[in-house]
């Protein structure tokens, strides 16, 4: 399985080039997992009231909500799980793609980056490219840079790091 990370400030498109990498990586035949990192909020698949929420407000440890077209499950934790251990929770699949989790250097990561804030990379050695505007100037970057509106170069990157 190959591990793959897209990191950035808010609003800079994350999730939008994950939704185009995942269709492009399916046209090449591979099988595509993703995981999202949110320090936002509390995960809630159910507003209060409804049946899963009520079972967790109850204490339930781990709740799972299943349908005739699939199922999740919610785990509550003292503290955040770790990336291997999510990935271990994961089916096998060629590719997945982790949004978020902004400091593990062990992952190679991929910033988007728009011209808003500071450049991560510029701080963070383990992000192995920035992917920008093509026309953007990113004033003390000396890595690889990616054309964020190539889905197939910025994958290529990924699927190679």
């Amino acid at each position: 399985m190959r591990v793959a990370g897209i990191v950035g400030h808010s609003g800079s498109g994350k999730t939008t080039l994950i939704e185009r990498l995942i269709p492009a990586a399916q046209q090449r035949g591979l099988s595509v997992s993703t995981i999202k990192h949110t320090h936002h909020h509390r995960v809630q698949l159910e507003p209060p009231g409804k049946d899963s929420h009520r079972h967790r407000a109850a204490g339930a440890s781990e709740v799972i909500i299943a349908s005739d077209e699939g199922w999740a499950r919610i785990a509550s934790s003292s503290k955040p799980a770790p990336l291997l251990r999510l990935l271990g929770e994961l089916r096998p699949v060629d590719l997945v793609l982790v949004e978020g989790f902004k400091q593990l250097e062990a992952l190679p990561r991929v910033e988007v980056f728009r011209g808003m804030g500071e450049l991560l990379a510029l701080s963070d050695p383990g992000i192995a490219a920035v992917a920008s505007p093509a026309a953007l100037e990113l004033p003390g970057y000396r890595g690889i840079r990616l054309p964020l509106d190539d889905t197939s170069a910025v994958l290529d990157f990924l699927l190679g790091a």
